[in-house]
């Protein structure tokens, strides 16, 4: 691939990414749309015949990472995994 070639696949990306944002936000407000006549309704599913949505609370335990940390740091170094990857960015 040439120089040019990437350029014009790096500007394409561009539009893309910007695209995606706007597509982003405009699903987070439809959602936030839904979510407050759910509150607003006082409901956690809507049955629309073809489709059900549902808004409902969820408990889960998480594990308190850097509380541990701080607290058992020897026993956490232990335990400690380095991971390799690799990052693609555009600036």
């Amino acid at each position: 691939m040439k120089n040019s070639e990437i350029r014009k696949t790096i500007n394409e990306l561009q539009e893309l990414y910007t695209a995606q944002e706007l597509l982003k936000a405009q699903i987070s407000e439809r959602e936030q749309a839904i979510k407050e006549e759910m509150e607003a309704r006082e409901v956690e599913v809507i049955d629309l015949g073809n489709v059900i949505v549902r808004f409902t609370s969820i408990l889960s335990n998480r594990f308190d990472t850097s509380n541990f940390k701080k607290l058992h740091k020897d026993l956490y170094n232990l335990f400690v995994k380095q991971v390799y990857s690799k990052r693609f960015s555009i600036a």
